[in-house]
């Protein structure tokens, strides 16, 4: 709620200072006429007054927003057992995904991402694989690997495990030395 309360507030305080830079660029170039007839002085100070202090403030919010420490915690999946409540962070997911899909030799340069559904999560692994290796083979067995590993180290049902393949890279070619 504070987000958007901030963004409001930001979008009120650039729009204010937006339409004063153009009107005093306006006056200054002799747009318009600095006459203002129909007000009184007093009247025009204490509006100035008013929406200075209403800028200062405003830019003392803006300045501190980003050093107060966040109440938001990482998003997180919450179960209840009969002892009490588990919390696991949408992070521990994704490193127990790309724990499970390491131990396959010939993937690297992994990348997982977390969605949680109503169904139970959807996962999707990101790698890039050896050219000598059987890609339907290899994504299939990632698949399962990482679902099996999930469901049984957090209990949480897995409903889709997609696996995004970016590049192929040449298999490195070892050369035997003789000396």
């Amino acid at each position: 709620m504070t987000k958007i309360v901030d963004r409001l507030l930001l979008f009120i305080y650039s729009l204010s200072i937006g339409i004063a830079s153009v009107i005093a660029i306006l006056l200054l170039s002799g747009v318009l006429p600095p006459q203002l007839d129909n007000m009184d002085g007093r009247k025009l100070w204490a509006i100035a007054l008013t929406v200075a202090i209403i800028w200062f403030l405003l830019s003392l919010r803006f300045i501190f927003v980003p050093f107060r420490r966040g109440r938001q915690s990482q998003p997180t999946i919450d179960q209840r057992t009969e002892y009490g409540d588990i919390q696991i962070s949408v992070e521990t997911i994704e490193n127990l995904c790309l724990k499970a899909v390491s131990r396959f030799r010939g993937v690297n340069d992994l990348k997982s991402r977390v969605k949680v559904t109503e169904s139970g999560l959807d996962i999707t692994i990101r790698a890039v694989v050896e050219g000598d290796t059987s890609i339907p083979g290899l994504t299939s067995d990632m698949q399962k690997a990482v679902h099996d590993h999930l469901e049984e180290i957090t209990g949480i049902p897995v409903s889709n495990v997609s696996v995004y393949i970016a590049n192929v890279t040449a298999s490195p070619a070892f050369k035997s030395r003789v000396e």
